[in-house]
């Protein structure tokens, strides 16, 4: 598959570059970062070198791995330096045309969060992989307690089905997580007030 990019809002959604490395071995430090997602750490530059080269040219070239850096669509446009707020991929099996499913993951540069960037791209890439690539289903999943996260796809309309304990793996190590799904033909909003479902969440654990 050829990479595309895509455009929603304020964000500009493009395959990172070897031009991107330093930023993304930069971002990558953040103890957020690290602390939320399977990126190695500590992080150098030759793992952001792999991560471009390797995984996201092998993906799209495989049509199995979808990955876009988050971008400022404003600086884009005007042609000016557009570094790296973020990254958000889909994950495609290989279900038969019509069936397949996608889990969707992200991540953001601190100075970008609390500035709806990452909802604004996740909507682009939920309606990109509905709309335009025929999924019939996307799944989501966090470790238990990365609320930001969560809050992103509580309002992309992923639906939580559950924590399941030790369904994570992070270098080496088992960690709870909760669990959601998004059909083709579900709503894509939230299916009930934010307050509600953490305080639910809460109570539960």
């Amino acid at each position: 598959m050829e990479p595309f990019t895509l455009d929603a809002g304020d964000v500009h959604l493009s395959t990172p570059t070897s031009a991107d490395v330093d930023r993304i071995t930069q971002v990558c430090q953040d103890p957020d970062v690290a602390r939320w997602t399977v990126v190695p750490a500590p992080y150098t530059r030759d793992d952001a070198v792999g991560f471009v080269d390797g995984y996201v040219t092998d993906g799209w070239a495989k049509g199995n791995v979808l990955t876009w850096a988050v971008r400022d669509r404003a600086a884009v446009s005007a042609g000016t330096p557009a570094p790296v707020l973020g990254m958000i991929g889909l994950g495609v099996d290989d279900a038969p045309v019509g069936q397949q499913s996608a889990e969707i993951g992200y991540w953001l540069a601190p100075e970008a969060r609390g500035r709806g960037l990452m909802t604004t791209a996740g909507r682009a890439v939920v309606d990109c992989a509905f709309d335009e690539l025929g999924l019939a289903q996307l799944s989501w999943q966090a470790y238990v307690g990365n609320w930001p996260s969560r809050r992103t796809a509580w309002r992309l309309g992923f639906r939580i089905e559950g924590t399941v304990r030790g369904f994570a793996l992070q270098r080496g190590r088992r960690r709870d997580a909760w669990l959601g799904t998004l059909l083709a033909d579900d709503p894509r909003e939230p299916v009930e007030p934010w307050a509600q479902v953490e305080t639910h969440e809460r109570i539960g654990r």
